[in-house]
């Protein structure tokens, strides 16, 4: 009915909806009454013409993080278990959609990775004929020791969740510790050929707005599609617009630092505005739901946990519960009628920042309800703490799939330290044969003017340091695989650690050499001289000068050799 409706309104088809609010009212409203009045239409077009192809899922409301701006002060007040969707439930909903013409799905939460049946329910949602695209977005903490399956069920599109690139601010933001993991997560995910990796950001003033050209600079090796949101109002969060930090004052400080910052072309129904420095392999969104906001093209709806359809984000008082409905035993087309309905009266965008910081709405985390139990951010029971082990090494990756209907689809993925089930696992070089190898590591550590000049004077009360922190990179190096879990012993032929003091800089410059005859190379062994090294340096000198003076920085591998995969030289 939707396409014999655009054949006699070609607005529908010539247009995009972002056009279509440009043209003449007149043209508009007959065919807002045409799709108003003709029950038989598409259950997903509203009065305004935009057709909503993309469900946005919630599966849980619970989190194992507390962040600020998502966690209201005082906590929320969780629904009841048998109030949150069931997996069946999840599956018919999401059918419902898709066969109306829903092409793409979006897990959320709370945090969508702590149900324990994320596995079953991609698998599932992906096995639904039309359903073209499903993505699922995630803070990220237990993901390493789930996305080797999560892929294999049939994951898409990834969504990492990240507001600092320093740790101590991570753990001050969201009340816990993970900085680590979540970074695990994104390299893991590039290892795993998602591509772009897209890294979410919510940016407030005197938080992170200071670090907006550090996350730049994260897409310059890396493909990643960084999306910079702008700080957005819910219920409870404290919202106001000093903190918010706009688009065109984050463009402005971007281009402070690469003037050559520029715009990309965009889909007619992204949400977010793409840029990117030239030369670099990753790009810049930024998601302007406050200042510039999108409405008009539009395409998204939403299901709460507890089974709410949510027409905007922003929509308080206008949610729809298809929960009751299934239990009440609505047929499909009763459930249609609802769906539709509701988005009938959608409206035309959302009130503005500053009537959205007075309206009643969820808090993000829940995005009430009348609920059970309140968890707060600063007292959480043990058993509402989360596995947060990682279990995998992000080193020698291979992707393999096949072309189907144009588009690749990934069968399985393969980390030489992770079997098929995502477990950690040593790799079986039985089958080779020995070789000759070498690798080369450097890096630095900064000590500051004092130390350098007690260096260079020999007069750390300690002693030597340099030499003490050769020796300590030699024996490092020895004892790589005691250190490194899944590292093979080898018998070693040579090491060589050669430490520099560059009285200019400031700072100790470490090389390091190892040679051995022997079936898997010796790049670990002498990454870990190197660093082994660098921390001697620091523990022989951090009497002298506060512990902020000196770091660490720049650990590489320089070069290999002797390897079956072939040598390989660092061009810088």
């Amino acid at each position: 009915m939707l396409r014999q409706l655009c054949k006699s309104y070609p607005l529908c088809t010539k247009y995009s909806t972002r056009t279509l609010a440009s043209k003449p009212t007149s043209r508009l409203e007959v065919l807002r009454n045409k799709l108003r009045e003709d029950a038989n239409s598409s259950m997903l077009v509203d009065t305004f013409g935009r057709y909503h192809t993309y469900l946005r899922i919630s599966l849980t409301e619970r989190c194992n993080l507390r962040c600020t701006y998502c966690m209201p002060a005082n906590g929320v007040e969780l629904s009841k278990k048998e109030d949150i969707l069931k997996t069946d439930e999840i599956i018919k909903i999401a059918e419902l959609f898709i066969n109306e013409g829903v092409n793409k799905i979006r897990l959320t939460g709370g945090e969508p990775t702590v149900r324990k049946d994320i596995i079953d329910i991609v698998a599932q949602l992906k096995s639904i004929n039309g359903l073209e695209t499903l993505a699922m977005t995630t803070n990220g903490i237990t993901l390493t020791r789930q996305l080797p399956k999560l892929q294999r069920a049939g994951l898409d599109l990834l969504n990492i969740s990240l507001d600092t690139l320093k740790p101590e601010r991570f753990e001050k933001f969201t009340l816990r510790r993970g900085w680590m993991k979540v970074m695990a997560s994104i390299d893991l995910a590039i290892q795993l050929g998602y591509n772009p990796v897209k890294v979410n950001t919510v940016i407030m003033r005197d938080f992170n707005d200071d670090e907006l050209v550090d996350f730049v600079e994260l897409t310059k090796n890396k493909p990643i599609d960084l999306r910079f949101i702008e700080y957005m109002p819910f219920s409870g969060n404290e919202w106001n617009t000093k903190k918010m930090v706009s688009f065109t004052e984050m463009k402005q400080i971007i281009r402070n630092k690469y003037p050559e910052f520029k715009k990309l072309p965009n889909k007619p129904n992204d949400t977010s505005k793409a840029y990117h420095v030239p030369g670099f392999v990753g790009q810049v969104g930024f998601i302007t739901s406050m200042t510039n906001n999108f409405c008009s093209s539009c395409n998204r709806l939403r299901i709460t946990a507890d089974g709410n359809l949510k027409v905007c984000l922003f929509e308080g008082k206008g949610e729809v519960s298809l929960r009751d409905a299934l239990r009440n035993n609505a047929t499909n087309d009763d459930l249609r009628t609802l769906i539709h309905n509701a988005v009938l009266n959608k409206k035309k965008q959302h009130a503005g920042m500053l009537n959205l910081s007075h309206m009643e709405n969820r808090p993000m985390i829940l995005i009430g309800v009348k609920v059970r139990r309140k968890e707060t951010r600063t007292a959480v029971p043990a058993n509402q703490l989360f596995d947060c082990t990682i279990t995998y090494n992000p080193v020698n990756f291979i992707a393999k799939g096949f072309h189907m209907q144009n588009h690749i689809i990934r069968l399985y993925s393969s980390l030489t330290h992770v079997d098929d089930k995502g477990k950690a696992s040593m790799v079986d070089v039985g089958s080779k044969n020995p070789s000759s190898r070498t690798a080369n590591a450097r890096g630095y550590i900064h000590v500051g003017p004092v130390v350098s000049q007690l260096i260079s004077e020999n007069n750390i009360k300690k002693g030597d340091a340099l030499t003490i922190a050769q020796l300590a990179g030699i024996m490092g190096a020895k004892k790589t695989s005691e250190l490194i879990p899944l590292c093979h012993p080898l018998m070693i032929n040579c090491v060589k650690v050669d430490l520099k003091l560059n009285e200019e800089l400031h700072r100790v410059e470490i090389e390091a050499e190892v040679k051995c005859t022997g079936k898997t190379g010796v790049e670990m062994e002498a990454l870990t001289a190197v660093s082994i090294a660098a921390l001697t340096v620091y523990d022989m000198c951090k009497s002298a000068v506060p512990s902020d003076t000196m770091h660490i920085s720049g650990i590489e591998l320089v070069s290999k050799t002797g390897g079956l995969r072939g040598d390989f030289f660092r061009t810088k």
